[in-house]
């Protein structure tokens, strides 16, 4: 089933243009493309794309909400007692859905650095993350301060290429500290070790006061980020699939329940685990059918209590 054809009763003329746009601007679709997408004749693909342009809801960002996303925002924050949910419109089939939901991660993002109130974001790393990072605008937030959740060091010693805070800050100009740690360390005792110097103590103890946290969220099956990335052996991810791993955050393993493990890589993990407390908001951005375990899991167990995703991927969550 195509869940991207799928349309609500009470879906408008500019519904239609909206998400017409959406593929267009975002997605980079051709009229053919998104006339085979919604069903509709190239024609009438073109003259959609246009009416979005004459009603204004085109400024390098769509302006309109669709009524699909907005019902499935409506009954996640119901159904799991988000305090923020975002659901963009799907890209189509086949379509890396990273771009549609990096332009909404962002645009939430510059929603709360607009605050004149300071505030402290916390930012764990990714791909979703890092594309969220190109998607903001120019801004000066210096009365606000940006924090890492966890390392940006590789296990050759480069520097992580999904890394976001430098680029945040040099988009937003605020003040910024990262955490020049491994993702995982390589035994328990070098993690202890880097907890135990006095700036990385500082900025752990930074992070669990932010006001405002965005993650990426990882999946533990064999495409897991971790293994890809060179901090977990093939035989680490099977011994943790088969203690029930079936997601992360910031290198943080978590089961079905939302649990996180207290041991295997767990206990390398240099960076801070994310833990929401009451009044802060730990927001997951991710989207595509390998997260949808992962992603249910973190907001059952409360790791998170914020989502932003696109549209197949918040009807999978909602299916059981």
């Amino acid at each position: 089933m195509n869940l991207a054809r799928q349309t609500d009763a009470d879906a408008t003329p500019l519904d239609e243009a909206a998400r017409a746009a959406w593929l267009y601007y975002v997605g980079g679709k051709t009229q053919d493309h998104i006339a085979k997408e919604l069903g509709i004749s190239r024609q009438r693909a073109q003259r959609l794309v246009s009416k979005a342009v004459a009603e204004g809801m085109i400024h390098f960002r769509l302006e309109h909400r669709l009524a699909s996303c907005l019902e499935l925002e409506a009954t996640l924050k119901r159904k799991h007692g988000l305090e923020l949910c975002r659901v963009a419109p799907s890209l189509g089939e086949g379509t890396d859905p990273t771009l549609g939901i990096a332009t909404v991660t962002a645009s939430e993002m510059e929603r709360l650095l607009g605050s004149p109130d300071p505030i402290v974001m916390a930012l764990g790393t990714g791909r979703t993350l890092r594309a969220a990072a190109e998607e903001l605008p120019r801004m000066h937030c210096q009365h606000h301060k940006l924090v890492s959740l966890n390392g940006n060091i590789s296990p050759d010693g480069t520097a992580s290429f999904y890394d976001v805070i430098m680029r945040i800050a040099d988009k937003v100009r605020a003040p910024h500290y990262p955490m020049p740690l491994p993702v995982v360390a390589a035994s328990p005792k070098e993690r202890d070790m880097f907890h135990a110097l006095e700036p990385i103590q500082r900025t752990m103890k930074l992070a669990r006061q932010a006001n405002v946290t965005f993650v990426g969220v990882g999946q533990m099956d064999d495409s897991a980020p971790l293994l890809q990335d060179g901090f977990l052996s093939q035989a680490e991810l099977l011994n943790m699939q088969q203690a029930g791993a079936i997601g992360e955050i910031c290198g943080w393993i978590f089961d079905e329940s939302g649990r996180y493990f207290n041991f295997g890589p767990n206990l390398r993990a240099a960076g801070v685990r994310v833990e929401p407390k009451q009044g802060n908001l730990a927001v997951a951005a991710a989207a595509g059918a390998t997260k949808v375990n992962a992603l249910r899991a973190a907001i059952s167990g409360g790791i998170v209590n914020g989502l932003i995703t696109d549209e197949p991927t918040a009807r999978h969550i909602l299916e059981k």
